[in-house]
């Protein structure tokens, strides 16, 4: 996916309020990844060893039928990067500079990377279903765009569970608990909890000192830190109206001259509500935010794939309705 050393994209998870489950995330990104909202029934076939019409894993790659349909956002048409099942389980890819999947082992079924995600959407109901379900794989660096798939992921669902799972130098790194709530880009995870041990805030006030860069470290403290001060919401719309502002304080301007120096403007920022299955979008040079209901959708086997492009600007509001059938699968 990406093409060199960047910062780009935070993921903000809300587990420990009364109300829901949900969770956040900004796409950060040189150019449009033509993202496409597109809801994918049960019952689908997959071969994990394709990129688009490109064979990126020759030998045993993994196939299989998904068990749970899923509402995500497509990249580039090959693969998802960000989602969730109708079980409440969802997963977001962001960029890692220092991913490393290692050699190919063959005897293990493999997955590029691009599919890594939606193999996790279509097999798990839950974060520990989803570990146990990768265990059984190899996820392989792809190319599309001719970007490379340095990335890692963050999963959760609607019990409150997480995990952040990179692959470094060629071992899979899983942080597992409802306590990781925050992820951005390098450094390495555990250099990140690190750092951000060095700060306090258990009691956040006006008074607590802040980065305010956009470099991948400043964004990982500030979320925690604006993540801490988040009130008890009493409904849906407070509560995803604070994970859209953590989103929007950690994005960088449409525009912004950062490109010079790896950091990308921000193309899109995602909301999901995992308690009631709704999934939130917003394109940052639309006015709009836009919304869709998965129960709003056939999911049963045989139903068609349904899509929407988010680049209209007359797009608003409950978009549930807008979707139409696609030609075919993305993947």
């Amino acid at each position: 996916m990406p093409l060199q050393s960047v910062d780009a994209c935070t993921r903000v998870l809300w587990n420990d309020n009364d109300l829901a489950v949900v969770v956040g995330r900004t796409m950060d990104w040189p150019e449009s990844t033509e993202p496409v909202l597109t809801v994918m029934p049960r019952g689908m076939e997959r071969d994990g060893g394709r990129t688009g019409s490109t064979v990126t894993v020759e030998e045993n790659p993994a196939q299989w039928t998904s068990q749970y349909a899923s509402m995500v956002t497509t990249i580039y048409g090959v693969g998802s990067v960000d989602g969730f099942n109708e079980r409440g389980l969802a997963g977001h890819l962001l960029y890692l500079n220092a991913a490393d999947f290692g050699e190919r082992d063959p005897s293990k079924p493999g997955v590029q990377a691009g599919l890594w995600l939606q193999f996790v959407l279509d097999n798990a109901a839950t974060v520990a279903e989803a570990i146990e379900a990768l265990d059984t794989v190899q996820i392989v660096m792809t190319e599309a765009a001719g970007h490379k798939s340095y990335v890692h992921m963050a999963i959760e669902d609607a019990n409150g569970d997480s995990a952040i799972i990179e692959y470094i130098d060629g071992e899979p790194v899983i942080h597992h608990g409802q306590e990781y709530r925050i992820m951005t880009n390098d450094p390495t995870y555990d250099e990140q909890l690190e750092l951000l041990a060095q700060l306090d805030f258990s009691d956040p006030s006006s008074d607590t000192p802040l980065p305010g860069n956009v470099k991948a470290t400043d964004r990982f403290q500030r979320a925690a830190y604006y993540s801490a001060m988040l009130p008890e919401p009493s409904n849906e719309r407070e509560a995803i109206a604070g994970i859209l502002a953590i989103a929007r304080n950690v994005s960088v301007p449409f525009g912004a001259p950062y490109k010079d120096f790896g950091i990308y403007n921000t193309e899109y920022r995602t909301a999901i509500n995992l308690t009631d299955r709704r999934y939130f979008f917003e394109l940052t040079t639309s006015p709009n935010v836009i919304w869709a209901e998965l129960d709003g959708f056939g999911l049963e086997a045989g139903a068609p794939v349904m899509t929407l492009d988010p680049d209209d600007i007359d797009l608003a509001g409950d978009v549930t309705a807008s979707f139409q059938p696609a030609e075919s699968a993305p993947f």
